[in-house]
């Protein structure tokens, strides 16, 4: 039957990009520890101190397997990842990496999450309207201000917004210094220049993305066909033109998550914020293999986890791939 075998399909264009996104995975994990095994110096030493006497050394570099082969470590180290052990810290008390990456982690997510749920549908709405009232003053303002915020790196914004509301203006603190476990979200204003610095710089470019696709939907035939037969503006913009640009804009949202990963880090060395940007130059400083590996992976899975998400959506939008599989 044609509708059986299409359905076939798309469950096997959706288990092929998972596959995809597994073999990724498994690439990356070997990057991630072959590129900090390479590191130069000896780790051992480094931990230890200049103090730390011959024997100390060695019996650490036992103790961490340096002395085995390179595929057996990484095939250990894996077998631990794949199983939730992230190891051990090579710095201060020896905690678990878990444990010790845990609040940093949660940290982070609370600063990216506030961040995309305000900077989705604000950009969401300004691409739309843009979209729809093409060369009107609302989408010459748009268009003007996303391309000069284009050119403007966030830790620029982020100075900027300093200076404005925290020196200038003295109406927030400057840095986020949330202490211990306390969750950010109940000293809000420790989270709002972060999160305004990330929107603004965010935002520029899925603005663009959406009205882009918006423009392209509300010049097709069937939009003119609706118009011609009487159909309200109003739901020939949420009827026709915002779902046919759905898979564009999917794919320009996980553009703007990935972007986050990366600049949420930047940010949060700006404003001194406890997560795992902050977490990871600590790591590096110290020279805290594990903490970093650990890292470095998460952040690596979360790009693939997107990615897969966001193919995956757009797949189940998309009524031409659908058509494909």
């Amino acid at each position: 039957m044609p509708g059986a075998a299409s359905s076939h399909g798309l469950i096997w264009m959706i288990l092929r990009r998972i596959g995809v996104a597994l073999v990724l995975a498994l690439v990356v994990s070997f990057l991630v520890y072959a590129a900090t095994t390479v590191l130069p110096g000896d780790v051992a030493a480094a931990v230890l101190g200049r103090n730390a006497t011959p024997e100390a050394v060695a019996a650490l570099r036992e103790q961490l397997g340096l002395g085995d082969p390179f595929v057996q470590r990484y095939l250990g180290w894996l077998g631990d990842l794949v199983r939730g052990d992230l190891g051990t810290s090579l710095a201060g008390t020896r905690m678990p990496v878990s444990e010790l990456i845990a609040t940093p982690v949660r940290n982070t997510a609370v600063l990216a999450g506030a961040t995309l749920l305000l900077l989705v549908p604000l950009a969401l709405l300004v691409g739309i309207l843009s979209g729809v009232r093409q060369g009107r003053s609302l989408d010459r303002a748009a268009a003007g201000v996303s391309l000069t915020l284009t050119a403007v790196p966030e830790f620029v914004i982020g100075a900027l917004l300093v200076l404005a509301l925290a020196v200038y203006v003295p109406v927030l603190p400057a840095v986020s210094l949330v202490s211990g476990d306390v969750n950010p979200l109940t000293v809000p204003e420790f989270l709002v220049l972060p999160v305004l610095t990330l929107i603004i710089a965010g935002a520029a470019y899925l603005i663009r993305i959406v009205r882009i696709s918006t423009i392209e939907a509300m010049a097709t035939d069937y939009v003119e066909a609706a118009r011609l037969a009487g159909v309200p503006e109003r739901r020939i913009v949420v009827r026709y033109a915002v779902r046919n640009s759905l898979a564009p804009t999917i794919q320009a949202v996980s553009a703007t998550a990935q972007w986050l990963l990366g600049g949420v880090f930047i940010v949060e060395v700006l404003f001194a914020y406890p997560g795992v940007g902050n977490a990871l130059v600590t790591a590096v400083q110290v020279r805290d293999v594990p903490v970093i590996q650990a890292i470095a992976m998460l952040l690596a899975l979360a790009f693939i986890l997107i990615n897969l998400v966001a193919d995956i959506a757009t797949i189940l939008v998309d009524p031409r791939l659908r058509a494909a599989a």
